[in-house]
């Protein structure tokens, strides 16, 4: 019965448009990405403050900017590198201690390669109690700044690293990053979920934000999906599904 059931869930994936049907094994069984993927060691909740030399970026490259409200990159070398490690760490540290609720999914959309096609690129997560002693910052991090503060890391992972076919070279300009409530790739399959813009700039970010109070989480394809690719979905520019919902019958 298991082995049927599981046949029927897959054959109505596949009636999704723009959605990969090995991909269900991995929404079902894998919310997010362990650091240990991108070969990332796991720290204390103590945080190390600048910091240049090699990385993500140039030689010169370093973690944070402006004070400590911006994970900032310099250049392009690879995924496993200093800030996207410390990025993957603190989300792992934060996402323990408040879960889904200070979760949010990310998607990247290129309009020069594809107006309506939007691609899973990972999550951010955000401390979300001003009695957390980790606390870095004076406020409470708003769901926006928690993507505008590393967004740089963000679409330079993307880009280079995830999809170049699609967000790299001439579809690399004005590339956008939308939200999804955390934890709900099945919903926005079944086209059960809008999306929201990233809109501003690290200039919106508030003097009492800490980027040391949010992480990321990058995508990381498995199996087939190193060359078919993940998750993705159709949406208009708005971020509304162009596709009727429909269920996956259990």
């Amino acid at each position: 019965m298991k082995i049927v059931t599981t046949i029927v869930i897959l054959a109505s994936l596949s009636l999704a448009q723009a959605f990969v049907p090995s991909t269900a094994h991995k929404l079902i069984s894998r919310t997010c990405v362990n650091t240990s993927e991108i070969t990332a060691k796991k720290k204390t909740n103590k945080r190390s403050s600048g910091g240049g030399g090699g990385g993500f970026g140039s030689k010169t490259s370093t973690i944070t900017s402006k004070s400590g409200r911006v994970r900032s990159v310099s250049g392009y070398t690879g995924s496993g590198t200093k800030p996207l490690r410390n990025a993957a760490n603190t989300f792992d540290t934060i996402r323990k201690i408040y879960g889904r609720k200070g979760t949010s999914d990310l998607y990247m959309r290129s309009p020069l390669n594809d107006e309506q096609l939007f691609w899973f690129v990972g999550k951010v997560v955000r401390r979300l109690d001003m009695d957390d002693e980790n606390m870095t910052g004076s406020s409470i991090p708003t769901e926006m700044e928690a993507v505008i503060s590393q967004k740089r890391l963000i679409i330079e992972y993307a880009k280079n690293q995830l999809r170049p076919q699609n967000f790299g070279g001439p579809y690399a300009q004005n590339l956008e990053i939308w939200i999804a409530p955390g934890d709900t790739e099945m919903d926005v399959v079944q086209n059960k979920i809008s999306f929201v813009k990233v809109a501003g700039s690290t200039a919106d970010l508030s003097e009492t934000f800490s980027v040391h109070d949010v992480g990321f989480n990058p995508e990381i394809y498995i199996g087939d999906e190193q060359k078919e690719g993940g998750l993705r979905v159709s949406r208009d520019g708005n971020g509304h599904p162009v596709k009727d919902v429909f269920e996956i019958n259990e």
